[in-house]
């Protein structure tokens, strides 16, 4: 039984390799997309273009804007004559946030008074709107406390020192990289299980595995280790290139990593199969890999927090292998995460393997029937 998987699997690798295609799509797609989404995926918010309307041009206003041109997250400054000008200005997009600059505004901090400043904010980008209405905040609270501005009654006086955890820099990239692990090991695997049988089928070969000694479960088995193994290479090549080309530490154990990363593969491999049992082509095969990758990214955390989600939709996002790998990959990576929190995530992993197998292995054996 082994000696007849262990032909299987090297015929699988073999496959792989002697098929240009199949070695186009399975190393330079993932590469190509690590180096732009690790560059391109970013919340950060920089390049914004903002407008002004000043309606004081004091020493004080002027000063002011010379703050927002030297903070480079505002690359350019549209200035505004009057108000007419503020609507076609956010409606066609020349700028995310208007600052209207009130004519009180000098003697308003000659007084001690707060500033008469208002935003104007384009709420059809409301995620960098805020982003930049936190950042145009904090410049102008700095100029006013600078110009002796009286904090309102009730207000705290207590300086507040900020300190990130785990990326002190808060450097975007070390949030991305290692996303970008779990999602791009999870489409190779899809890619490998899924194009497996449909290629068998497609080429012909399908029925010669059917007629030959192999039982099912070990043609399953055969098709699984391959998937496994080349996920493992790319997912290793992966954290390679983030730890020395992109700088992402590597503080936790590469042993509960790797431990993490194959029965991620597993849960994966098992929708990969499924997928490929259900396709009779390639094309489809591919077709349902993309059709599971999209929604399974976008349940995982990655772009958006899970808490921001219904409870219901949180509730389904359990099911999600991609959600409790990248909460291992990141507090591997980033924090040194502790065995039995590693342990906390793995079990559902385990749980989502078990069943993913079992029902790729019940649907294949009844499509031989």
């Amino acid at each position: 039984m082994l000696q007849r998987i262990l032909h299987l699997i090297v015929k699988e690798l073999l496959a792989v390799w002697r098929d240009r295609r199949s070695r186009v799509v399975l190393i330079a797609p993932p590469l190509l997309q690590l180096f732009i989404f690790a560059n391109a995926v970013t919340q950060e918010v920089r390049n914004v273009h903002i407008a002004v309307l000043n309606r004081d041009w004091s020493q004080d206003s002027r000063e002011l804007i010379s703050r927002f041109r030297m903070t480079p997250t505002f690359t350019e400054i549209v200035a505004l004559r009057d108000e007419s000008e503020i609507a076609p200005a956010i409606d066609a997009q020349r700028a995310v946030m208007v600052m209207e600059i009130g004519p009180d505004f000098s003697r308003r901090l000659a007084a001690g008074q707060a500033p008469d400043l208002g935003f104007i904010l384009d709420g059809r980008r409301s995620n960098t709107a805020q982003i930049v209405e936190g950042y145009a905040t904090s410049i102008v609270q700095q100029f006013a406390a600078e110009r002796g501005v009286r904090a309102p009654p009730g207000a705290s006086r207590a300086q507040l020192v900020t300190r990130a955890w785990f990326n002190p820099n808060l450097e975007a990239r070390w949030n991305t990289v290692p996303s970008l692990i779990a999602i791009l090991t999870a489409l190779i695997g899809l890619l490998v299980t899924g194009l497996s049988i449909a290629r068998e089928r497609e080429f012909g070969t399908f029925e010669q595995l059917l007629v030959s000694p192999l039982r099912p479960i070990e043609i399953l088995i055969g098709k699984t280790v391959p998937a496994l193994i080349i996920g493992l290479i790319e997912g290793t090549v992966i954290v390679l290139a983030g730890a020395f080309i992109f700088g992402v530490p590597f503080r936790g154990s590469v042993a509960l990593l790797y431990v993490g990363m194959i029965v991620y593969l597993l849960a994966i491999i098992g929708v990969g199969l499924f997928i490929s049992s259900l396709a009779m082509t390639q094309q489809q095969a591919v077709l349902g890999a993309f059709t599971f990758q999209a929604p399974a990214v976008t349940l995982s955390g990655f772009a958006t927090p899970i808490s921001n989600m219904p409870d219901w939709l949180q509730t389904v996002t359990m099911a999600n292998p991609l959600r409790h790998f990248l909460v291992i990959v990141k507090g591997v990576l980033l924090k040194d995460m502790p065995p039995d929190e590693v342990a906390r995530n793995l079990v559902p992993m385990v749980v989502i393997a078990a069943v993913t197998l079992t029902v790729a292995t019940w649907f294949f054996r009844r499509r031989l029937q």
